[in-house]
């Protein structure tokens, strides 16, 4: 257990910062998250968390934040002190980086310089995490590792780049202990619903349903290294308990197209998934990326870290769990 320990973790209520703050909660932490203020909340895949502050014991804590606003970043650092900081959060979505490139840039690339730039003008003795992406590869042929030249193809790839570099630099100018976790497609049921994996399995817990008739999609062709997201933020805690700050690749080393997990998961939930999946050409990126497939051999020898779960059983998980929101949907209007 690790009981005196403080966790700060941008990007909380995403499918990464829930499973990593149950993770951080369960070794004993003190958990302090991020989240932006708005009308309506957004706060489901943490809500099962959260307790009232005046409760003794609480170690869950919530906090405003923008990741534009330096002024606020900068004295958060400095109220919450954290041993370490995760930063997850991001406009994370390939294809609409291609339509929001400015803000993608800003918030998926310079919000990680105002992070590391607060944690130095604040002088905090923590180690921070920079969620890389496999995207920042590109068009570089597979299986890509830690030494793989980056050649990213969306307005998203080239911001994680830039992010990637400037987590680098940190860590060789200033002795920051700063790492970069350069995490390959991850998915599992809390994966939001535009990102193509749920999008896949949800229509297919509609269609099982009768609640939908078809699925439109975009490059079936496309490859990709598909693992568990819940098993990922394991590897992001490894890398900060490492002697040495350094940077890995983690990612399970098979491939997988979107054809192959869509007739999995359609199969799954007894679908012939050639008699629901319709082409749409306006899914497609002004520039693809052929394959993806990482090799996490680094990880595996440094941090004794293996992805358990493959694409064939992700597929498999998430279309039930997703039959079984559909159930209860169901059950709840009567």
């Amino acid at each position: 257990m690790f009981m005196n320990k403080k966790a700060l973790i941008t990007g909380v209520t995403g499918q990464d910062g829930s499973y990593l703050a149950e993770l951080l909660l369960e070794k004993g932490y003190e958990v302090h998250g991020l989240i932006r203020r708005a009308s309506s909340f957004h706060t489901g895949r943490i809500d099962h968390l959260y307790r009232d502050p005046h409760e003794d014991g609480v170690r869950f804590f919530l906090h405003y934040s923008d990741l534009r606003d330096g002024a606020r970043l900068v004295t958060l650092l400095d109220k919450i002190r954290p041993d370490e900081v995760y930063h997850l959060a991001a406009q994370s979505h390939v294809r609409v980086s291609f339509d929001e490139p400015e803000y993608t840039a800003d918030t998926t690339g310079t919000a990680t310089t105002r992070i590391l730039e607060g944690i130095r003008m604040v002088g905090l003795d923590c180690r921070f995490y920079q969620a890389s992406s496999s995207e920042m590869f590109g068009a570089s042929p597979p299986p890509q590792n830690e030494n793989t030249p980056f050649w990213p193809r969306s307005p998203y790839g080239v911001a994680k780049v830039y992010s990637y570099w400037i987590t680098r630099n940190y860590r060789e100018a200033y002795g920051l202990y700063a790492v970069n976790g350069i995490l390959f497609n991850h998915e599992s049921p809390r994966r939001g619903e535009t990102f193509v994996t749920r999008k896949i399995t949800r229509a297919a817990a509609r269609i099982k349903a009768g609640l939908q008739k078809a699925l439109y999609l975009g490059n079936l062709d496309a490859v990709r290294d598909w693992g568990y997201a819940k098993e990922y933020v394991d590897a992001m805690w490894r890398m900060l308990q490492a002697p040495r700050p350094s940077d890995y690749v983690v990612a399970t080393g098979m491939p997988c197209t979107v054809r192959d997990f869509a007739a999995t998961a359609f199969s799954h939930l007894g679908l012939d998934w050639t008699e629901y999946v319709k082409f749409d050409e306006r899914y497609l990126r002004p520039s693809e990326i052929d394959a993806l497939i990482g090799d996490p051999s680094k990880a595996a020898h440094l941090l004794g870290w293996k992805a358990a779960t493959l694409a064939p059983e992700l597929a498999r998980l998430m279309a039930e769990a997703d039959y079984e929101l559909v159930r209860a949907e169901m059950r709840s209007r009567g």
